[in-house]
């Protein structure tokens, strides 16, 4: 099936796509669905989720969402006919989950954990968003459902990076 791409259609999606369990999560339980910035307002109901719910971040249940998201996403990206349709948010989830994951050290042993917390909220988002090579080199590569996470995987390692030198830095 070929796919679309953004600039080719109407990107905007009903709330009839919602039905499908595989669109529900891969678009982020409608938060996807935001008008403007989708993907931040995907990592913010990621973020809350992570909050609430400290299972979200982790270790196996950061494999087993990124290994779910390949399929998700792929499947989401083929119903809307568009690879990486904006609102496709699974993978921002992910994402933010291995930022907190990988930073959750930082968090512990910091005196303001939840500065860390957003620390790596923005982090992931910068990255995510201004992908820097080799993040905008997999974006553009990587085909299908891998393709969709993986950019976004690699965003969150860059943010962990990133944090863990700042807190060297001002430890």
């Amino acid at each position: 099936m070929a796919f679309l791409n953004s600039s080719q259609i109407n990107l905007k999606i009903s709330l009839s796509e919602l039905k499908s369990p595989v669109n529900l999560l891969a678009l982020g339980f409608g938060s996807g669905l935001a008008p403007k910035a989708p993907g931040t307002f995907g990592t913010l109901l990621a973020f809350i989720l992570a909050i609430f719910f400290p299972i979200f971040i982790a270790g196996w249940w950061i494999v087993f969402s990124s290994l779910l998201g390949i399929y998700l996403c792929h499947q989401c990206a083929k119903n809307l006919k568009i690879h990486d349709h904006p609102a496709i948010v699974w993978d921002e989830f992910c994402g933010l989950w291995l930022t907190l994951f990988l930073t959750q050290n930082i968090a512990f042993y910091a005196q303001y954990h939840w500065m860390t917390f957003v620390a790596s909220f923005v982090l992931f988002r910068i990255f995510d968003i201004v992908k820097p090579w080799p993040i905008s080199f997999l974006d553009k590569k990587v085909a299908g459902g891998l393709g969709i996470m993986v950019d976004d995987l690699v965003a969150a390692l860059f943010a962990a990076i990133c944090l863990y030198g700042f807190s060297l830095f001002f430890a």
